[in-house]
C-alpha cells in the first residue's frame, strides 16, 4: 500500500489529509505541535478576545475518525527526495511513496532578526500568548510608573505592518484601551494610550483595492488609530521606533512593538534540494509537485505556485484548495491517470479593522462598514473546526460586542527584579 506523508497539519495539510480518507493509501500526518490552529482569528487571541482552545482543535481529534492515517507529533529536520525518505529530531528516518510539505512561514525581519526579541510577531499560540503578555503588561507597568515621559512610553502601542494583521492588530488595541479596560486602573487612564501603525508602503491593505484601501484607513483613523504609511523602520530597540520617511529619520518612543510586516517560507523548503525564492518559498509545477519529483508536491504558503499566470497568494482558501489538488494528484498518479493542473479560484477577500468596520471584495462586489464586518463574522464561525468552537467563539463575541470585556485576560508574568525589592510574581487576571 502506497505511503503517503504530510508534514504540516495547516489548512493545506489537512485538506489534502480528507481528501485521502477514502484512498487505498496509508498516510503519517506529522506536526510538531499537536494541534490544529485557525490562524486567522490568532490576533484574537493575542489581544484577550478568545482563548486559545476556541481556534484550535487536537489533530488527533480532529483525524481520529480517518483509519487510513497515523498522526506524530514531531519535527522534520530532514528531506532526502532521492532516497524518498524524511528524518525526524530524534534521527528516525521514514520512507515515502508520496510527500506533501505544508509547513507554512514564518516571520522575516529583513536582516535584523535581533528584532524579533523586541518586536514578536504573530504565528503560533506561543506567539499569541507573548504578544498579550506584553499588552496587558504594559498597562500594569504604566499604572506603576510615576514618571510621566516613561508612563506615555508604556501606554504607546507601536504596530509594524498595514497588512491584515496589522490592521486588526492596531483596531482592536484601540478597544481595550478605550473600553475594555475602563475604569480598571486609578494611576492611569487607559483612554490616553496611542496606538501607531507604521507601514512601509503608502497605504494600507496594499493586496486590496485603492478605494478599499483609503476606506480602511478612514475607519482605523476614526478609531483612533495613528496611520503612518511611507515608513520604512530602520531600528528597534526597548524604548524606541526609529522609521525613515520623506521628512528623514523619525523616532517614536514606545515600549510595545508588534511586528505583522514580513513572512518568509519555512526553512524546511531548503531541504528540498532544489533553489528556492528570495523569500524562501519553493517553486512548484502546474501540479504542485517539484521539478524531477512528480512524488514530492508543495502546497500552502511554501509553495510559490502560479495559476493562469498569476501568483497565487498566501491565504487559507489556497492552501485548502492546493491540500485537496495535491491528493488528487497522488490518487491520479497511482491510478496511472493524467495529473490536475492546479487552477485558484479567488472566493474573496476580507479584513476586518475594529468593531462594526471592516472591507470585503467578493467578486466584483466591494463593501466595507457594518456589512463587511458582519460578513466577516459569519465567514469566519462558518470556517472554523468543529461545532464546539464555532459556539465558544459566537459566545465570546456576543458577550465581548454588548460589554465591551475580553474574556482571556489571564496571564502569568514575572516581574523583573528591582534593587530595593525580591522578584514579585504576580497574577493579571480580568
Amino acid at each position: 500500500m502506497p505511503h503517503v506523508i504530510i508534514i504540516g497539519c495547516g489548512f493545506g495539510g489537512l485538506a489534502a489529509a480528507r481528501e485521502l480518507a477514502q484512498a487505498d493509501v496509508r498516510i503519517t500526518m506529522i506536526d510538531r505541535s499537536n494541534h490544529h490552529l485557525f490562524q486567522p482569528l490568532l490576533y484574537q487571541v493575542a489581544t484577550a478576545g478568545l482563548s486559545a482552545p476556541a481556534i484550535s482543535a487536537p489533530i488527533r481529534a480532529i483525524l481520529a475518525q480517518q483509519t487510513n492515517l497515523t498522526t506524530l507529533m514531531a519535527a522534520v529536520t530532514g528531506i532526502d527526495t532521492a532516497a524518498r525518505s524524511v528524518t525526524l529530531e530524534d534521527g528516525s528516518v521514514l520512507g515515502y511513496d508520496y510527500l506533501i510539505v505544508a509547513t507554512g512561514s514564518t516571520h522575516s525581519y529583513f536582516g535584523h532578526d535581533e528584532w524579533s526579541a523586541l518586536a514578536p510577531g504573530l504565528k503560533t499560540l506561543e506567539d499569541a500568548f507573548e504578544i498579550r503578555k506584553r499588552i496587558l503588561m504594559a498597562f500594569e507597568h504604566a499604572e506603576r510608573e510615576t514618571d510621566a515621559r516613561r508612563r506615555q512610553e508604556w501606554l504607546t502601542f507601536t504596530v509594524i505592518g498595514g497588512g491584515a494583521t496589522g490592521v486588526e492588530m492596531a483596531g482592536t488595541l484601540v478597544e481595550i484601551a478605550r473600553h475594555t479596560l475602563s475604569g480598571e486602573f486609578r494611576n492611569i487612564d487607559p483612554h490616553s494610550a496611542r496606538v501607531v501603525l507604521v507601514e512601509g508602503s503608502e497605504r494600507v491593505l496594499g493586496a486590496y483595492p485603492a478605494d478599499l484601501s483609503e476606506k480602511a484607513r478612514e475607519q482605523l483613523h476614526r478609531l483612533g488609530v495613528d496611520v503612518r504609511t511611507g515608513c520604512r523602520v530602520v531600528h528597534i530597540d526597548e524604548t524606541c521606533v526609529r522609521y525613515a520617511n520623506f521628512d528623514g529619520e523619525q523616532s517614536l518612543a514606545t515600549r510595545t512593538v508588534i511586528w505583522s510586516a514580513g513572512v518568509a517560507a519555512s526553512p524546511l523548503g531548503k531541504k528540498l534540494g532544489v533553489q528556492v525564492d528570495r523569500t524562501g518559498r519553493v517553486p512548484v509545477t502546474p501540479q504542485l509537485c517539484i521539478a524531477g519529483h512528480e512524488e514530492v508536491f508543495v502546497i500552502g504558503d511554501l509553495a510559490a505556485a502560479q495559476s493562469e499566470g498569476k501568483p497565487v497568494p498566501g491565504v487559507s482558501p489556497a492552501a485548502k484548495q492546493m491540500g485537496r489538488v495535491a491528493a488528487r494528484n497522488i490518487k491520479h498518479h497511482i491510478a496511472g491517470q493524467t495529473a490536475e493542473i492546479f487552477v485558484y479560484k479567488d472566493y474573496g477577500s476580507l479584513a476586518t479593522i475594529g468593531r462594526r468596520a471592516a472591507i470585503a471584495m467578493v467578486g466584483k462586489l466591494k463593501f466595507s462598514g457594518y456589512p463587511a464586518w458582519l460578513f466577516w463574522l459569519f465567514v469566519h464561525v462558518y470556517f472554523l473546526i468543529g461545532f464546539r468552537n464555532r459556539l465558544m467563539v459566537m459566545a465570546d463575541w456576543a458577550w465581548a460586542y454588548f460589554t465591551f470585556k475580553r474574556s482571556a485576560r489571564v496571564i502569568s508574568a514575572t516581574m523583573p527584579e528591582q534593587a530595593e525589592q525580591p522578584v514579585l510574581r504576580k497574577e493579571v487576571a480580568e
